[in-house]
């Protein structure tokens, strides 16, 4: 069965803001856009040219070759969803039905298509790093004191020191100022939408990928008889113990131990079926899985041996290995799982500092 093609991106062309008008955004209705529109006021408010020129250059969008996803829409889908709170085929979906979201990312007409696939936004979020976020906040920054210092020349204005909260720090009468203002500095969690990461539930997961990676190894010619795995016993005994509304500490370890020796015995039968090829079989995909499958399983079997049910660098979803447990100590949930950062909070504009 052939592959479904996808919808990568639109290849429209930047469009500086200042050729795109209201009067100018064709609609399939009989009225033009309405000025007073959230996603109209913000679209004016935020320097797309400015912000464009620093994506483009950070993420190296003007090498030779085909050409790049058009800037403002990328940026443009990334407010969106983070306003909205979106999910990635949500923010695509709304896009497509909303003139309003069109016209915020950069459209000169409305469009029934979707401006990209949904997929897009894992690539964008494995380019976009600490650096490209944090240079295009500094120009935002950069932008806003201009405009800040424009404003002084021309006059005092009241609501200015309600904006940036500098009202109360005075300026030196002669030199260069050296501090002003406030820097709030905190460290937090971004928490990730994973399953609850039981060690049971964490083995049978494993043990069912390597399950696949056995029969994807599996040849006959190279191997003859194939390796036993008896996913349907293992199976069996996971659902024994996982559907008990009260389980003791006998019954769960028990548990364990069963799913370490079906899913050791697994990774002992890839090895042997790996020896039979010359070169790796796997893609960069199922080397990633076949790597945390076997730190997870040292790292199960090592607290299963010490009685523990702590480690360092501890996997909890063998799908985002990268995940961490971070102890947060809340009323809804004393364990969180996502990624620590600090950020920095000056002039009311947020930077990412440190994301471990």
């Amino acid at each position: 069965m052939a592959k479904a093609q996808k919808n990568r991106a639109s290849k429209q062309p930047y469009v500086s803001t200042e050729q795109l008008t209201l009067t100018g955004f064709e609609t399939p209705f009989s009225h033009s856009l309405r000025s007073d529109n959230r996603w109209i006021i913000l679209s004016h408010q935020i320097p797309w040219d400015s912000l464009v020129g620093v994506y483009s250059s950070e993420m190296n969008n003007d090498r030779t070759g085909a050409g790049g996803i058009n800037p403002r829409v990328v940026l443009g889908a990334l407010i969106i969803k983070h306003i909205c709170n979106l999910t990635d085929r949500e923010t695509v979906q709304q896009i497509q039905e909303n003139m309003y979201m069109q016209y915020f990312i950069g459209y000169s007409s409305f469009s029934d298509e979707e401006p990209f696939d949904a997929s897009l936004f894992v690539d964008i979020r494995k380019r976009l790093g600490i650096a490209q976020l944090n240079a295009l906040n500094e120009k935002i920054v950069e932008l806003s004191r201009m405009k800040h210092d424009m404003t002084d020349d021309e006059g005092p204005n009241p609501s200015d020191s309600a904006i940036t909260g500098t009202s109360d720090v005075p300026k030196e009468t002669s030199g260069e100022v050296t501090h002003k203002g406030k820097l709030i500095v905190d460290a937090t969690a971004c928490p990730q939408d994973i399953a609850y990461p039981t060690d049971l539930n964490l083995l049978n997961d494993a043990r069912m990928k390597s399950e696949e990676l056995i029969d994807f190894l599996y040849t006959p010619e190279l191997h003859g008889q194939k390796p036993r795995t008896y996913r349907e016993v293992a199976r069996k005994c996971y659902l024994e113990t996982a559907q008990k509304k009260k389980k003791s500490k006998k019954v769960v370890r028990s548990a364990l131990r069963k799913q370490l020796s079906y899913l050791g015995r697994n990774l002992r039968s890839i090895d042997k079926l790996l020896d039979a090829y010359h070169l790796m079989p796997f893609d960069a995909h199922q080397c990633k899985y076949m790597f945390v499958i076997r730190t997870l399983y040292d790292q199960q079997k090592q607290m299963y041996d010490s009685k523990t049910h702590s480690i360092e660098d501890r996997i909890v979803s063998i799908h985002q290995p990268h995940v961490r447990p971070i102890v947060r100590g809340k009323t809804t949930a004393d364990v969180e799982f996502g990624a620590k950062i600090q950020v920095s909070l000056m002039d009311g504009y947020a930077f990412l500092d440190d994301i471990s």
